[in-house]
């Protein structure tokens, strides 16, 4: 009988144990951290969870997730998240959510979750990208424009180089119709002169 009963009170215990030491390393994390029961019910949020999506434990705790906020983590990703994937996984790493929340605007969050199956919690970490995502996204279209710019350039540049070609081509061209026209003035002269003086030649005999 005695051996039930510490039977019973050993997975309460270590669960009270657990719970201690996940508040005690999220209390100190710099992400906004949740614990959770299996049921997606809240037992616990850290301060940055707090400070960062804009409320209170009071409207927190012993609330389910999809309840906080007046439904605004109602979030089919997230729902997908710890409904779907961490069940069959137990741990999902940097899983990336977009939402517009009501307070606090767009947010851009990677979500990170263990499933402790022990104790039947749930420790879900939010680490908030939304500036870097917009830098991101600053960045990528910086590198389009200058993409698109150097291509302009690069085929105008092409162009002038075609022209400048074109026209080198027409003098050169030119160039050597001189060079001919000049030689071949020079023999038709050759020959006048030539001719010319067989011509002399001729009435000197007679």
């Amino acid at each position: 009988m005695e051996i039930n009963k510490i039977s019973k009170k050993r997975p309460k215990k270590l669960r009270e144990i657990a719970l201690h030491y996940m508040k005690t390393l999220t209390d100190v994390a710099r992400e906004p951290f949740l614990i959770l029961e299996s049921n997606l019910r809240v037992i616990s949020a850290n301060p940055n969870f707090y400070q960062d999506f804009g409320v209170i434990p009071k409207k927190t705790e012993g609330k389910f997730l999809y309840e906080l906020g007046d439904g605004q983590w109602n979030i089919p990703e997230l729902k997908k998240m710890l409904e779907n994937i961490l069940p069959n996984k137990k741990v999902v790493k940097d899983y990336e959510v977009t939402h517009n929340f009501e307070i606090i605007g767009e947010k851009t969050m990677l979500l990170n979750a263990r499933q402790v199956d022990q104790v039947q919690l749930i420790i879900l970490a939010i680490e908030d990208i939304t500036a870097r995502k917009e830098l991101d996204n600053k960045l990528t279209n910086y590198s389009k424009d200058l993409e698109e710019k150097v291509a302009a350039q690069t085929k105008e540049l092409s162009n002038k180089i075609e022209e400048l070609e074109s026209i080198n081509e027409d003098m050169v061209g030119r160039e050597l119709n001189m060079v001919a026209l000049k030689k071949e003035i020079k023999e038709l002269k050759k020959k006048i002169k030539n001719g010319n003086g067989k011509n002399g030649n001729h009435k000197n005999i007679k």
